[in-house]
């Protein structure tokens, strides 16, 4: 009877285990989506703006957001007036983006993306668990969802043929976008080369996790797998810590959480056959 019950626990142990990497896995893609459907309004949305906006000592700045469905980059003027909405289709053409020049004020909504952006940036400036790198730079991606809000700060190259992981930081708000928490989601700052020296281009990529409250993939490593694998060849990446394996799938953009144990588990069965 003993015997039976230490099985039954384990086999319980063992299912919610797995259910908990499941729900690790939505939750964090879906996160990681977000950012980089705001990443990507950034990046068009900067270079749409340019080409019909000629007054740009007029501008105080920009954030992205996913407003319901639909991306959108807002420009704002040094007296914060909203003087540009960019809207993208799902597919980010340029082309197709929908641009209202009319000056405004903010929504409600606009207003408090712009508010928690405006104190994140100035605790970006201020705060030196911050780093600032040489060919690279800070992002902030402002996320409001199920009244929670929160920046992402992520690390940018600003030279071809790298991708970079870590060197980032998720700032959360109160509801009167205070801010509450300040914290990194990596130890350091991770550079992989898209092409080795010899013009050779790897088919995936790890790196390795060792903060404590961030073991699985973060929405980070995803919002930056999505936006450079048009870039790259990797078919696959994985992060790895002493609680969890993330696996990456490029093809179908899509996320596996498991347990170190579990992985363990379903190589020793893979080495069987």
């Amino acid at each position: 009877m003993k015997n039976i019950l230490v099985i039954l626990f384990s086999f319980a142990c063992t299912l919610i285990a797995a259910q908990n990497a499941e729900s690790i896995s939505k939750e964090i893609k879906e996160e990681g989506v977000a950012l980089y459907q705001s990443e990507m309004a950034s990046w068009y949305g900067t270079d749409v703006f340019k080409e019909g906006y000629d007054k740009m000592d007029n501008v105080g700045g920009y954030f992205s957001y996913v407003d319901k469905t639909v991306p959108k980059c807002i420009f704002f003027s040094k007296n914060n007036k909203v003087i540009a909405t960019i809207s993208f289709p799902a597919n980010f053409n340029p082309k197709d983006a929908k641009k209202d020049f009319s000056e405004r004020e903010f929504t409600a909504t606009e207003y408090d993306y712009f508010s928690i952006r405006q104190r994140a940036l100035t605790r970006v400036q201020n705060d030196t668990i911050f780093k600032n790198y040489k060919n690279a730079s800070l992002n902030l991606i402002p996320v409001i969802k199920n009244n929670t809000k929160k920046v992402y700060v992520i690390t940018g190259p600003s030279i071809s043929n790298i991708v970079i992981f870590g060197n980032d930081y998720l700032i959360t708000f109160n509801d009167k976008n205070d801010i509450q928490k300040v914290e990194k989601l990596h130890q350091g700052m991770i550079v992989q080369k898209i092409k080795d020296d010899d013009g050779g281009e790897s088919s995936g990529g790890a790196h390795s996790h060792i903060l404590e409250n961030w073991q699985a993939i973060t929405p980070t490593d995803i919002c930056t797998l999505m936006l450079y694998q048009r870039f790259t060849n990797w078919e696959n990446y994985t992060v790895v810590s002493k609680k969890y394996i993330s696996l990456w799938d490029s093809k179908s953009n899509n996320v596996s959480v498991m347990t170190s144990e579990d992985y363990d588990k379903m190589n020793k069965e893979e080495e069987k056959k």
